[in-house]
């Protein structure tokens, strides 16, 4: 009996690989066992960096939402505590984008709070 081999679908699944290393330097661009490695590392990373990226943020929005209530005599702790208290459903992104981009709406919710 002959051989069977499914050349259509490694070239297909090579293909692929060899597609999201565009772009790489050396011969993690064209070599296939080393783009191959290079490619599943940064889809690693990408898997991994997703989930960071909404913690980095997060943490961005804490900053932004400590200095626009600093600069109206409150501490970022007490400004949540005083939102949660008075109900007053704002996430953290919104606040830092008042904060930053419209200070009287920012500067309107903290006299609410006080």
């Amino acid at each position: 009996m002959p051989r069977s081999v499914n050349s259509v679908a490694k070239r297909a699944r090579r293909k692929r690989v060899m597609k999201h290393a565009k772009g790489y330097f050396g011969r993690r661009k064209n070599v296939w066992t080393v783009a191959k490695n290079a490619v599943e590392k940064g889809m690693t990373y990408a898997y991994r960096d997703r989930k960071n990226k909404k913690r980095t943020f997060r943490g961005l929005w804490i900053q932004r939402i400590n200095a626009g209530a600093r600069m109206h005599g409150m501490s970022y702790s007490q400004f949540i505590g005083k939102i949660k208290a008075n109900n007053i459903d704002l996430n953290r992104k919104v606040l830092a984008d008042l904060a930053m981009n419209h200070p009287d709406a920012f500067e309107a919710i903290v006299n609410k709070v006080k």
